[in-house]
């Protein structure tokens, strides 16, 4: 069965159940969920425990099978936990795994946690997977994204008894904290917990947070794509300084804004030739987020910005690999910058576009 995180708390709090599932890319998520699924067993007499981490290609599966049929004289309940960093158990493990779940519906002595990445679409579709979600409980413990960052601030705030003021002072301090920890929810748990050791329960000001919360953003170049298309102009320019500072290849920066121009233009020419939106879209694989990103953007771009807009792509390409090109920046990050605004500008409000250094 196919849980929430939202609803783990509730669910734990009328049973436990004999197998749980956790997989997703959000360390900080992973590991809270985790932990509420341990003492929730605890306190219901899961006294021991054993952890397993699936490496290589060889690894003992025997060993796990046996484990969940043997106690210590010590406990008569365990928690066996099995960690498969790659995601990917392999032939034996993908039978040891069926055969955990099936037997864990008659084992009320072990509760057995599986700990997975984010999974793709196949191998959520695999025997094993399927086994783990029938006999079991499984979450997916998704990204925070940026549009939520500010409320998830909040509710974290709430827990330990603060709160941002009320009204536009408020937002705008809930903003500035998500901008400084983008893309890094750990370190954003991090300065939350900051404001509870350096202040009262009670309302924080703007000079509280601005003053106390350390800039640990991070920046992760797919995502730039979706702040480009949203026409944010400011939080792409924020996010290209942070890549370059992180260290990000240029190439990779220039291949990220030249696919969403090429993908425009494919999905643009597919409708001059009679193919209706939803259509053009699925044969260019646009799916998702960015499926209605371009559904909002393509009816305010014309051939003549897409075709400018191409150009401006192979110029920034030339840039990047070490070329001079007219009437552009020489320095790779400062082309790529005016690329990406180009970009941005036709996507959303022209006016509030920041000059491209």
């Amino acid at each position: 069965m196919q849980l929430a995180t939202a609803q783990l708390l509730s669910h734990l709090a009328k049973r436990v159940a004999p197998l749980y599932v956790i997989h997703g890319d959000e360390p900080l998520l992973a590991q809270e969920a985790a932990d509420a699924i341990r003492a929730a067993a605890r306190s219901q007499g899961y006294t021991e425990r054993s952890a397993y981490t699936v490496a290589g290609a060889h690894f003992d599966w025997g060993a796990v099978l046996a484990a969940g049929g043997s106690l210590s004289l010590f406990a008569d309940k365990q928690i066996v936990e099995i960690r498969i960093p790659s995601g990917k158990p392999g032939k034996d493990g993908s039978a040891a795994l069926q055969q955990i779940a099936e037997a864990a519906a008659g084992d009320d002595s072990t509760l057995t946690l599986v700990l997975l990445p984010r999974l793709d679409k196949a191998t959520r579709s695999g025997a094993w997977f399927a086994a783990l979600e029938s006999h079991g409980v499984s979450l997916q413990v998704d990204t925070v994204e940026r549009a939520a960052l500010p409320q998830w601030i909040a509710q974290r705030l709430a827990l330990q008894g603060q709160r941002v003021k009320a009204g536009e002072e408020g937002q705008r301090t809930l903003q500035f904290f998500a901008d400084r920890v983008e893309g890094n929810l750990l370190a954003a748990h991090q300065e939350i917990q900051k404001l509870a050791l350096l202040h009262p329960e009670g309302e924080l000001g703007w000079e509280q947070v601005e003053a106390a919360v350390n800039n640990v953003a991070r920046y992760d170049v797919f995502k730039l794509s979706e702040a480009v298309l949203a026409g944010n102009p400011q939080r792409v320019a924020r996010m290209l300084d942070g890549l370059q500072a992180e260290g990000e290849a240029e190439v990779l920066v220039h291949y990220t804004l030249a696919e969403d121009i090429r993908a425009l233009k494919r999905v643009r020419d597919a409708m001059a030739a009679g193919r209706p939106l939803p259509m053009a879209l699925r044969e260019n694989r646009i799916w998702g987020p960015r499926e209605r990103a371009f559904e909002r953007v393509l009816p305010r771009l014309d051939d003549r910005a897409l075709a400018r807009m191409l150009r401006a792509a192979h110029v920034v390409d030339g840039i990047v690999k070490g070329l001079k090109q007219p009437d552009w920046p020489a320095n790779g990050w400062q082309a790529l910058q005016r690329l990406a605004l180009m970009l941005c500008r036709a996507c959303g409000p022209a006016a509030s576009a920041p000059r491209a250094r």
